[in-house]
């Protein structure tokens, strides 16, 4: 699995590109690309739980332009390995 971590500003056009990258998460996940995605409580970010490779999350992301809007910055990317949960979602 990897994690994404967004971090949000105050730049309210990020605000603007949200329903259509909301729209997108709802078929990524049932696509099976994703497990789960929010913001954080405080909406001064967002933590996304993708399924897929590097390589899969990476075309997402340039596939959306959600993640390049005002206001939003992908502060990291990292591979997760769970130890409780489902280890194998698509499966």
């Amino acid at each position: 699995m990897i994690c994404v971590e967004l971090t949000f500003s105050d730049d309210p056009r990020r605000l603007e590109a949200r329903p259509a990258h909301r729209e997108r998460l709802q078929a990524l996940y049932a696509g099976g690309d994703i497990l789960a995605s929010g913001p954080w409580a405080d909406d001064s970010g967002a933590l996304l739980i993708f399924t897929g490779d590097r390589a899969r999350v990476d075309q997402i992301l340039a596939e959306d332009p959600y993640y390049s809007a005002p206001g939003v910055e992908v502060t990291s990317i990292r591979e997760w390995s769970p130890v409780v949960g489902p280890a194998q979602p698509n499966a």
